[in-house]
């Protein structure tokens, strides 16, 4: 049994919103996420594009944490997710889909923030684990154990690739998509 659901794919595309992630490949079938894609042309938005914005914590994220998260994801200006990164020198973390009890994994490729700029290039990749949320430190040592490669892989062969050269020109530079 898979212990892995769900794929996305997001990528530093566009060129003026310094946090700006865009959806470049998934496997389509995470409600949480599909319902989250642009109903309307904004900007450097095309209508069913998926956009993320990744950076700091505000300090408003509180709740019952053991620690501070090292970064957060929003979603249409809506915390999405709080990242979780236990070791910099590794590229991969771990967070949990806020409001559900599903888990995230991240695979980091080139993520770096220089001056609160994203690097052109960067690559997130986020794994879901559905109803997993309570187990997410076991299935981040198991990611870093190379233990869910197999599953990784699988996913990525079943996720559609979608064309983002028209965010190239992102004219949006604010955090309220």
């Amino acid at each position: 049994m898979s212990i892995l659901t769900d794929y996305y794919r997001f990528e530093r595309v566009a060129t003026k919103a310094k946090t700006r992630l865009d959806c470049t490949s998934s496997t389509e079938s995470y409600p949480e996420f599909e319902e989250k894609r642009a109903t309307k042309k904004r900007g450097a938005t095309n209508i069913g594009d998926l956009v993320i914005y990744y950076g700091g914590v505000p300090e408003r994220f509180g709740g019952d944490v053991h620690r501070k998260a090292d970064k957060s994801i929003t979603i249409k200006g809506k915390n999405l997710s709080s990242v979780y990164i236990p070791d910099p020198a590794c590229d991969f973390g771990f967070g949990d889909v806020s409001g559900t009890a599903d888990a995230l994994l991240f695979a980091f490729h080139g993520l770096e923030v220089v001056n609160g700029s994203i690097a052109e290039g960067a690559v997130m990749e986020m794994f879901i684990a559905r109803g997993k949320s309570k187990d997410r430190v076991p299935l981040y040592n198991l990611l870093i154990d190379g233990e869910l490669d197999e599953e990784m892989a699988a996913l990525r062969k079943q996720a559609v690739t979608k064309s983002v050269t028209d965010n190239l020109t992102d004219t949006d530079n604010n955090n309220t998509l």
